[in-house]
């Protein structure tokens, strides 16, 4: 028994890791991002040495709506990725393992599936509207990996919403049950 909660209690501080060094990723590319957007506003030809080469100065040139509307796209989803996995942090680090059924953890995990929502549907939204500016002769194969799992972000969203739907459950009943007896 004792090896089995010292295992679980492993697992757990490796997922504790795991997500901070998820959290400090996203957020390094989402800062990354925000340098990368300035310097191709103010000086487009320092872009080359930047994070991640993204290099949308065509884009710029062709439609200064097309290009604000897309980097807007890129960066409030690498931002919102930041945000969702803080918020995993939060939960990973605050939550009682003993008694994880109270009201704070039940809301974080709903917190945890709005924004996790939000990343899909943006994504997708922005994959649609990068598909269309394609179509109209906008060049935006360079934006693809920022919004490809869009549809595992809303797949994922509704499982997480399914699981924080149950906490609240489980919290209620705890709750009852603790007046009654």
């Amino acid at each position: 028994m004792k090896t089995r909660v010292k295992a679980k209690n492993l697992i757990f501080k490796g997922l504790k890791i795991i997500s901070w060094i998820i959290f400090v990723g996203l957020s390094v590319e989402a800062g990354g991002l925000i340098v990368n957007f300035i310097f191709s506003l103010l000086r487009p030809e320092f872009i080359q040495n930047l994070y991640q080469k993204l290099d949308m100065s065509q884009l710029y040139q062709s439609s200064k709506l097309a290009f604000f509307g897309m980097y807007g796209f890129v960066l409030t989803v690498s931002i919102l990725k930041a945000v969702l996995f803080y918020q995993v942090v939060l939960l990973v680090t605050k939550i009682d393992l003993p008694k994880p059924f109270n009201s704070w953890v039940s809301k974080q995990i709903l917190k945890i599936s709005y924004y996790t929502l939000s990343v899909g549907l943006l994504s997708f939204i922005a994959r649609k509207l990068a598909m269309d500016l394609g179509h109209n002769g906008f060049t935006l194969n360079q934006l693809d990996p920022f919004w490809a799992d869009s549809q595992a972000f809303i797949l994922m969203a509704a499982v997480i919403y399914i699981i924080g739907t149950i906490f609240s459950k489980g919290v209620e009943y705890q709750e009852e049950l603790e007046e009654t007896v």
